[in-house]
This record gives C-alpha cells, sequence and structure tokens, in this order.
C-alpha cells in the first residue's frame, strides 16, 4: 500500500513538472500531456477543447455582437456608429503607414471601397487583413498598445478636432494557423475604448506550401491566390490611403456573387449615383416601400388567382369540346353501322301483300310444283305423247 501511494505521487509530481516547464501560451492541451498519461487513458477520453476564446462579445443580440465586452457600454445610435467607424478607420491606417506595415481591406469593407471608397453604412464589421509575418510582428512589438489619435492627423482641415483612443490587441492563439475550435478565427483587433466597437484584423497565410502553394488561407476557410493579392493597388478609402488586393473585383465576385456589385437598393438605403452615396431612407419611404410591396404582392396574387381561373376555364371549354366531339362521333359512328346494314339487305324485295294472303298463294304455288314434271326439250321416247295429253288433264279437276 504505501509503495502505491508513493508511486501516485511521483507520478503526478512529475506531469506537474511536465506541464509547468511548457508555456502555455505556446503550447495546445495536447501537448501539454505527458505521452505517459495519454498511454493510461483510451484515445476517445483525451479531450482537446484547443484554446479558449480570446476575444468576447456581450451577445444578446446581432448588433451587441460588434461590441468588445471589455468596453462595450450599450448600442450606439446610427449616427454615433457611423462617427465612430469613420474615424476608427482613419486612426488604423495612419497607424499602420506611421510604423510602416502592410495592412489592405478586405470582405464588407472591400465592398464599401469598391463603390464609393467608404464603408457600407448598414456595415457593423470592419475587416482588414495582413500576412503572418506582419501579425506576429503586430504581436511582438505592438500587442496592447493604445494609439493617441486626432483627426488633424489624416485632415489638417479637420473642424472641429477629433481625439481619440484606439487599443491593438493581438490573440495569443496568432501561432494556430488551422481554424481549430473556431473560437479565435479573429487574430487582432483595433478596439474604440470609448464604446468597444472594434476593427477585425485576420492574418493570412501559406498553411500548405508543398500541396498547396501559392494559395494564402485565414483560419475562417477563405482562399486567395498569390496573383489575386499582390501587387497591391494603392488608393483612397475614407479620406486616408490605403491598400486594396489587386484582383479585387474577383475576390468580390467570389465573396458575395455579382449581384453584390450592381444591386442599389439593399437594408434600408439607395444609391445616389449623381452623388456616389448610399443614402438611408425616411420613415415615409420605407413605409411607402413596403405599401408598395404589399400592393405588388396582393396584385401577383390576383395575377395568380385570375391565372388558375382561366386555366381551369380553358380546360373546362376543352373537356366539352372534347365531349361534342365524342358525342358526334358516335352519332356518326352509329349512322354509319345502319347505313351498312341497309346496304347488306340490298336487293332483298319487301312484302306488299298482307301476311295471310301471301301464305295461301305461296302453297297455291308450292302444290303446282309438286306436281309439275320437267320438260324436256327433245324427248324420243314412245311415252312422250302420253305426258302430253295427260298435261292439261291436271289442272281442270
Amino acid at each position: 500500500m504505501k509503495l502505491r501511494v508513493f508511486f501516485l505521487l511521483f507520478l503526478t509530481s512529475d506531469l506537474f513538472i511536465e506541464a509547468s516547464l511548457i508555456p502555455r501560451s505556446v503550447a495546445s492541451l495536447r501537448d501539454r500531456i505527458s505521452a505517459r498519461r495519454r498511454r493510461k487513458k483510451p484515445v476517445e477520453e483525451v479531450k482537446d477543447d484547443g484554446w479558449p476564446k480570446y476575444f468576447h462579445e456581450p451577445g444578446g443580440n446581432e448588433l451587441s455582437n460588434h461590441y468588445d465586452s471589455r468596453y462595450e457600454h450599450g448600442v450606439l445610435s446610427y449616427e454615433d456608429k457611423q462617427d465612430t467607424q469613420v474615424h476608427m478607420m482613419r486612426a488604423y491606417l495612419d497607424f499602420f503607414k506611421q510604423n510602416g506595415v502592410e495592412t489592405w481591406l478586405a470582405h464588407g469593407t472591400l465592398l464599401g471601397w469598391w463603390w464609393n471608397g467608404k464603408m457600407l453604412p448598414w456595415d457593423w464589421d470592419i475587416d482588414t487583413q495582413v500576412s503572418l509575418p506582419t501579425i506576429s510582428y503586430l504581436g511582438k512589438h505592438f500587442n496592447g498598445s493604445i494609439y493617441d489619435y486626432s483627426s488633424k492627423d489624416s485632415d489638417p482641415d479637420s473642424d472641429p478636432v477629433v481625439e481619440r483612443q484606439y487599443l491593438l490587441d493581438v490573440n495569443p492563439a496568432i501561432i494556430e494557423r488551422d481554424r481549430g475550435n473556431g473560437n479565435n478565427v479573429i487574430d487582432a483587433r483595433w478596439i474604440d475604448i470609448r464604446n468597444g466597437l472594434y476593427i477585425d484584423v485576420t492574418a493570412l497565410s501559406e498553411t500548405e506550401p508543398v500541396e498547396h502553394p501559392g494559395i494564402w488561407t485565414c483560419k475562417n476557410y477563405h482562399h486567395y491566390r498569390t496573383t489575386d493579392l499582390y501587387p497591391m493597388r494603392e488608393t483612397m478609402y475614407e479620406g486616408v490611403v490605403t491598400k486594396v488586393p489587386y484582383a479585387y473585383d474577383r475576390i468580390l465576385a467570389e465573396e458575395y456573387q455579382e449581384k453584390a456589385l450592381v444591386v442599389t437598393d439593399y437594408q434600408g438605403h439607395k444609391w445616389h449615383p449623381e452623388i456616389k452615396e448610399w443614402v438611408k431612407k425616411t420613415p415615409a419611404e420605407i413605409k411607402q416601400e413596403r405599401l408598395d410591396r404589399q400592393a405588388a404582392r396582393r396584385k401577383k396574387q390576383e395575377e395568380k388567382a385570375q391565372k388558375k381561373k382561366e386555366k381551369l376555364e380553358k380546360a373546362e371549354q376543352q373537356h366539352q369540346e372534347e365531349r361534342v366531339k365524342f358525342e358526334a362521333e358516335q352519332k356518326a359512328k352509329a349512322e354509319g353501322q345502319e347505313e351498312a346494314e341497309v346496304q347488306d339487305d340490298h336487293g332483298i324485295k319487301e312484302p306488299d301483300k298482307e301476311p295471310g294472303k301471301i301464305k295461301r298463294e305461296a302453297d297455291a304455288n308450292s302444290a303446282l310444283d309438286a306436281h309439275d314434271e320437267p320438260v324436256l326439250e327433245e324427248e324420243t321416247s314412245g311415252l312422250a305423247h302420253l305426258r302430253r295429253q295427260r298435261r292439261p288433264l291436271t289442272g281442270g279437276h
């Protein structure tokens, strides 16, 4: 018994020392479990949950999921949200430019740039991308840093001057380049510490350089060819210099379909080409559009009902025509049969005498026929004169 207790104490202390020597920030749960312990448990009992979720959102509704829990104080108004996003994006691009670090627009943010070089006003997500070496560099040199922003830095004529602070927070799970458990697909965030709105930063890397060289992938299963990304195009976004992928049109078409590049009425906003802006519809416009949709829906239902009615009437008419045709064919067939029967009986004269008289005449004729003798054209026998003499006598009595 003492030996068993000693062995257990030795085993647990050995595992404790082994686990303490492995940095938690660079090893998964499975790596922290020694091979000796894994051999003692069936494979199915070894649970690997991967990295715990690093960034957290308040939740509760879709809008709340666009805030960082540490700095969120409620959902912003439409106007405050737009103001926050514009300055947050300008500060982000200023920071990267000042530090000589490359970044580019992605996803819905890239789509907004395609329309007019601005954010889509209904979009709560701001998405950018960097390379894996860049995210590693940011994590090593700028993680946790606060950036002091002034609108005068990007717009000297800014009035009033906007001054805010932003946090660059790099996820320690950046070393894990596959999706894992899905909790850490975002590699870093640029956060407005006043209200918790943020920019999602994801890194691209060649995860399979031998089997699929030149294919860049993020943790959320977006794939790009090197020729899709490079050489980058320099452009303007929200009044600040930025970069977009070389084949931005193909990237957008693959991600959102070509419909996203032509639809001019979306999410309560309408595209006005004369001013190149997405304009939010007024409540009166939204109400009128709702009434128009209802009227159009009713009209469509009525047209559908009318078509159904016409189809039924046409089918009924066709049925009536087929029935009349069938009856005509049956009548013609019957008349044809009667005519055929008449033709079969052609040449037989119908009697025009009374039945009794006809019978008596038939009996008389039968009696005469019974006494008739065949007439010989040339009779040379000696009895011929006797037959000629007897013939008139038969009818006299």
